[in-house]
């Protein structure tokens, strides 16, 4: 998840992230929703694993992202993008160890300072860092899938504030174009499989989709910057990706969906699109 908004982020075709909502510097804005997350999904149904183990998290991404920008950049870090990825693998990851926490905190912002090109990331340091734990350590570590139950109170107030702050963001067409495609997707999984296409649509109505489609798949860092419309159809690849996983049954889908189409996306992005754009703006302005 792993939001960084720290910097004027331009999109082709779009307008640039805004400094400033509601008088509040927008790299607190991600921050304060997930932990709204949090609060909301602890307080009504307890899917935390523990506090002490999410604060291990939390304190371990913000102790890496010190140590590692101080390193590479000779800086004191913005701490917010670590903050989010550190309450995010506190709230995904689930485990009665510590160790599962402390190491998926550690791999998520070593992602960020190693796996890059052209100071670019490839991948979304939770994602990379929460689907490495789900392989490397399925006996040890699981994810979160707890549903909001039969109480939707709690979901249609982290919805609609999430939506509201993802417009100002400019990032609202990423997140409804992916809850469109997973509804979409489920009616096919429904004729396909013979479920209830209830059943089908029900895991977005969880806390782990509401991280997914409002931080992970948003993140400014790691989608493509060439126009809306390239982050529009990577989204969809990612829904599409994602239905795929879930008819052979892997209870991990989204994670691996987007660990897959993602750093591919980024790529095309940096060696292909990037490229075609910037010259073609410099063609139209030597007119």
């Amino acid at each position: 998840m792993s939001t960084n908004v720290s910097t004027l982020h331009p999109v082709a075709g779009a307008d640039s992230i805004p400094l400033k909502m509601w008088g509040i510097d927008s790299r607190f804005v991600p921050p304060i929703l997930i932990t709204m997350i949090l609060l909301a999904g602890q307080l009504s149904f307890g899917f935390l694993e523990s506090y002490p183990q999410t604060l291990t998290a939390i304190g371990v991404c913000i102790l890496f992202e010190i140590v590692l920008s101080y390193t590479v950049y000779g800086k004191f870090p913005h701490l917010a993008s670590a903050y989010i990825s550190g309450i995010s693998a506190g709230i995904l990851i689930r485990s009665p160890e510590f160790w599962p926490f402390a190491l998926c905190a550690a791999v998520a912002i070593s992602s960020k300072y190693v796996l890059r090109v052209d100071g670019r990331h490839l991948w979304n340091p939770t994602n990379f860092a929460v689907s490495f734990m789900l392989f490397a350590a399925p006996f040890s570590v699981a994810s979160l899938s707890i549903q909001w139950g039969n109480d939707l109170y709690a979901m249609l107030v982290i919805w609609l504030l999430g939506s509201v702050i993802i417009y100002r963001l400019k990032r609202f067409h990423i997140t409804l174009t992916y809850v469109l495609a997973f509804v979409f997707f489920a009616f096919i999984r429904s004729a396909w499989t013979g479920h209830s296409f209830l059943a089908e649509v029900a895991p977005i109505t969880g806390p782990m989709y509401q991280l997914f489609i409002f931080f992970m798949i948003t993140d400014p860092k790691t989608t493509v910057r060439h126009s809306k419309r390239a982050q529009i159809i990577v989204v969809l690849f990612i829904a599409a990706a994602e239905a795929v996983l879930r008819l052979a049954e892997n209870v991990h889908a989204p994670y691996y969906a987007l660990f897959i189409v993602g750093p591919i996306a980024n790529l095309i992005d940096i060696y292909w699109l990037s490229p075609r754009k910037a010259k073609a703006e410099a063609a139209e302005n030597s007119v």
